[in-house]
């Protein structure tokens, strides 16, 4: 017999599933049966204990717990809805890489076309013709101390000093040329000193390892050696040192040009071509072995020129506007029927006229612009195009330049994509392949004009330069005085083109190119990228010469009108990147026929017919 009024018999009810979302609302009144059965348990346990006030209710505990655990909560949400309020700053940066012997010599030849640039050289021609020591000193104040001692070296040379003055050896056969001749001996004397990749006077330099450590930080690179001293040491383990006959027993020398050296066998260094007057005084056979080896300078320090230069400043009209001012100097009628250039007469009291004399009278000794088409063809397949080049026949061109050349560059505008981007790591295998074939490519064009036809070239072009910066020519070529140039002689160029109706095409584009082509060739050309096989190394060298591959490639499109970044996806496209510069510019400025890939030509503006009709009819002397 059951008693309803037992509570104990009351069935349980059953227990709802727990929702979590609900967890942070009040907690709901239980039942009155369930609350009398808890407080009733509570109750019977804390007399059978003999509980006081100090026992702790596990009910209470438990209600306490949830309630930290719920205020924790609440903190962490307000803390959340912060965060989101202000954002997070998220920065991914790639991982360090490390660093290697290579970028010394990079940065080595980055310097030595810096210490060729035209500011340079002017401020050491203002030095040796005008005795500007403030201005010289301020513009060589960066150089390092054997540079500025070579430049004292070279002043004392050109000017004459002591017994052995080189004036009196460089004489020309001509009357009243002595200042051109002065002008010809301080720019052999600049450019021989400052041409060479001084890799012995480096090593003993004292900022070695500031310098290296700065270009680590420059290209997000660690050395793990990295301590005083051990970067000199590292830099000597990476240039090979072979033995010659003076000065120390050993010397210093590129790995790229010991290679070369091996090739060639078991030769001897030997410092001058021929023996001087003193070593007639040796033996007979330390004479013989003397006439017949390896020359020092071209391998212990090698010229850091390229034929490049002296094309892109050829084909921006930097010679043919000195040919222009040397006719009219002789009073030669311009191609025009009407001669843009017939008031220009210059006085005889100033220098420039003497200066163009001597210039005009040395004609007969500078290069032709055939000898320089033919060496640009063997270096480089490149071709000029004008009345003065006639059909050419090179024996050997160098026909795969333009397209090794082109598609590095390719390849570097496509890593610089990849490599902007922090989530990806940035394969560097087609960089290097693009290198190793370009790099192929220049070697087969060093032979025969190339130790010496660049030089002249440089040299003759830098005295044009400097004639073009003299203050008479303001007079008689008009120019754009709010137009910025970096270097004076550029206004006189760009004022000649618009002058005799040339290219429309700024020389400081084409100066970009010369600048930048030749940094990047000889970066490829004195790396021994046959034997590497790193792609982190090639991509450290497209990391480095960034500035220099992006400008070129800008200035290429505003010369030729071809963007070298663009997809390669047809056989025009490849046509494209071997199709020589000098071509491109001539469809651009005359036929205006747009090439696949190529930016058509600006088209003359024409008014629509109806607003022509109207204008005719107001004003019958106006056409169009």
């Amino acid at each position: 017999m059951t008693n309803d009024n037992d509570e104990s018999n009351i069935p349980e009810e059953p227990r709802a599933p727990r929702n979590f979302a609900m967890d942070d609302q009040p907690a709901e009144t239980p039942p009155p049966g369930r609350r009398r059965r808890r407080e009733r348990n509570f109750a019977g346990q804390a007399m059978d204990n003999g509980a006081d006030d100090d026992v702790v209710n596990p009910g209470q505990a438990a209600v306490d717990a949830l309630e930290a655990i719920a205020t924790a909560s609440q903190e962490g949400a307000d803390e959340l809805k912060q965060m989101r309020r202000s954002g997070i700053a998220v920065d991914l940066s790639r991982s360090r890489r490390e660093g290697t012997p290579e970028i010394i010599s990079w940065e080595l030849i980055k310097r030595t076309t810096e210490a060729l640039s035209f500011n340079n050289y002017k401020a050491f021609m203002d030095l040796v013709l005008c005795n500007d020591v403030e201005g010289f000193t301020s513009s060589t104040a960066g150089l390092p101390q054997f540079r500025r001692d070579a430049l004292d070296s070279a002043r004392a040379h050109a000017r004459g000093n002591g017994s052995n003055p080189l004036r009196s050896r460089r004489a020309l056969p001509f009357t009243d040329t002595d200042g051109y001749r002065l002008l010809k001996l301080a720019t052999e004397a600049y450019v021989t000193v400052n041409s060479g990749l001084p890799l012995n006077s480096f090593i003993q330099s004292d900022d070695i390892d500031d310098q290296y450590e700065s270009l680590l930080n420059r290209l997000d690179s660690t050395d793990s050696t990295m301590a005083p001293g051990s970067v000199q040491d590292w830099w000597n383990q990476y240039l090979v040192t072979v033995q010659a006959s003076f000065g120390s027993s050993f010397q210093y020398a590129l790995p790229y040009l010991t290679m070369i050296k091996t090739k060639l066998g078991d030769l001897p260094i030997k410092r001058n071509i021929f023996a001087l007057d003193q070593a007639f005084s040796e033996d007979t056979e330390a004479f013989e072995e003397r006439c017949y080896g390896i020359l020092a300078d071209r391998l212990l320090s090698p010229m850091m020129l390229e034929l490049i230069w002296s094309y892109w400043h050829e084909e921006g009209m930097l010679v043919q506007t000195m040919g222009a001012l040397g006719r009219r100097f002789q009073n030669v009628h311009g191609p025009n029927d009407r001669d843009p250039l017939a008031m220009v007469e210059m006085d005889p009291l100033r220098p420039l006229n003497n200066l163009l004399w001597g210039y005009i009278q040395d004609e007969q000794h500078r290069l032709s612009v055939v000898r320089r088409a033919y060496e640009y063809s063997h270096h480089y397949g490149l071709k000029l195009e004008g009345k003065a080049v006639p059909a050419m026949r090179p024996v050997d061109p160098r026909s795969r330049f333009l397209e090794a050349f082109h598609f590095l560059l390719h390849q570097c505008a496509q890593f610089f994509r990849q490599d902007d981007d922090t989530t990806v790591v940035a394969d560097g295998f087609p960089v290097l392949n693009a290198l190793r074939d370009l790099h192929l490519v220049l070697s087969e064009g060093a032979h025969n004009q190339f130790g010496d036809l660049p030089t002249t070239a440089r040299i003759e072009m830098l005295m044009e330069q400097w004639l073009l910066s003299r203050p008479e020519l303001r007079e008689f070529l008009p120019r754009r005085a709010m137009v910025a140039y970096p270097e004076p002689w550029m206004d006189s160029v760009d004022a000649m083109k618009r002058l005799q109706g040339w290219t429309d095409s700024s020389i400081l584009d084409f100066n970009f190119l010369a600048a930048d082509g030749e940094r990047l060739l000889l970066s490829v050309r004195y790396t021994r990228w046959t034997a590497i096989n790193d792609a982190q190394l090639a991509g450290i060298w497209t990391r480095m010469f960034r500035n220099e591959i992006q400008r070129y490639i800008h200035s290429y499109r505003a010369v030729t009108g071809v963007d070298l970044t663009a997809q390669i996806t047809t056989q025009q496209d490849r046509e494209r990147l071997s199709t020589t510069p000098s071509e491109l510019m001539r469809r651009r400025l005359t036929e205006g026929t747009p090439v696949a890939g190529i930016l058509p030509a600006p088209m003359s503006r024409q008014l629509p017919s109806g607003m022509r009709e109207r204008r005719a009819a107001r004003n019958p002397q106006l056409k169009g």
